[in-house]
């Protein structure tokens, strides 16, 4: 059984992703948001899971749909939403937005927009490590629809050959944009494809952030001990459109209310294991959420009173 102080970490973390996602979706809704959002809503296990299994100087890429990576990997909600908004006092000061977010200071190297394009760009940064003769891992997050990409296959194939310390997360949310899952990928199991590299593939629940944890851990210790890469594939489900607002046509209510249900759900399903096989009391992780629930609207009015980013500065940046 893992520390009480674990659990109520996870569970915070879980819930913080989602109600920051919820303030989001609710932000662009009001016309509060210069460009659209790619909620994470219902994947909150994969991300918290895996980052909780990471040291604060191991790094992240992540994706187009990416709020829940950073956040797991300890961004300030202040300064991710500040971002989002494009704001000065966001992470990138306003320069990156939703998909383009950033933050160093705890890891991120960056969410990608096109799909796929954070894949080779962690297994450089392990490339890194190796040659810096550090013992630091990088994870990177990718989607399904990812796996189908060149970047993926060549990068599973050279951080293979070179034994790399990365570890490869595919979230398996069912859904490139409007395209099944089945409909894009011939094999049930994507972990199998890690085979034809030579390097571990598992899979998880990805909907519980226990096992996603034990197989992170596993994954980042082998990598950490130089034993080099993992394909680690956490079968989740994505409840929310492909952006915010999207009319979802090309999928069926029913199945959607399916994964929102309790038992399915990520939160849900870890506030009943708190519950059933723990010592956490109701009234502990009621007061989590309330505790959450006041940061995200103090984010939400520090991203809101912040300043747009001085036009004098609109050259900043575009050369190191």
């Amino acid at each position: 059984m893992y520390e009480k102080a674990l659990l109520l970490k996870m569970y915070r973390k879980m819930v913080q992703i989602r109600r920051f996602e919820e303030a989001s979706i609710a932000l662009f809704s009001r016309g509060g948001l210069k460009a659209s959002v790619h909620p994470y809503i219902g994947q909150e296990a994969s991300a918290v899971g895996l980052c909780l299994a990471l040291n604060k100087d191991d790094l992240i890429t992540g994706t187009h749909r990416s709020h829940g990576h950073m956040l797991a990997k300890g961004a300030d909600p202040n300064t991710l939403l500040a971002e989002i908004c494009g704001k000065a006092t966001g992470c990138c000061q306003g320069r990156g937005g939703s998909m383009h977010v950033a933050d160093f200071s705890v890891g991120s190297l960056g969410a990608f927009a096109v799909v796929g394009a954070g894949i080779p760009i962690a297994v450089g940064a392990a490339l890194g490590f190796r040659m810096l003769g550090r013992d630091s891992v990088t994870v990177a997050f990718f989607g399904d629809g990812a796996s189908n990409t060149g970047n993926f296959h060549e990068s599973l194939n050279l951080a293979s050959i070179w034994g790399l310390p990365v570890v490869f997360a595919l979230e398996n949310n069912r859904w490139a944009v409007s395209t099944r899952v089945d409909h894009a990928v011939k094999i049930q199991d994507l972990a199998i494809r890690a085979q034809s590299y030579g390097i571990p593939g598992v899979r998880v629940d990805g909907n519980d952030v226990l096992a996603v944890y034990q197989a992170a851990q596993e994954a980042v210790d082998r990598a950490r001990s130089g034993e080099g890469p993992t394909l680690l594939v956490t079968e989740t489900y994505r409840v929310e459109g492909h952006y915010a607002g999207e009319p979802q046509v090309y999928r069926q209510r029913r199945d959607v209310d399916v994964w929102r249900a309790k038992s399915k759900d990520p939160i849900g399903r870890l506030r009943t294991f708190l519950a059933e096989r723990t010592e956490v009391s109701e009234a502990e992780l009621d007061g989590i959420e309330a505790n959450v629930q006041e940061e995200i609207e103090a984010a939400l009015q520090f991203a809101l009173q912040s300043p747009e980013p001085d036009p004098i500065t609109c050259m900043d940046y575009i050369y190191a």
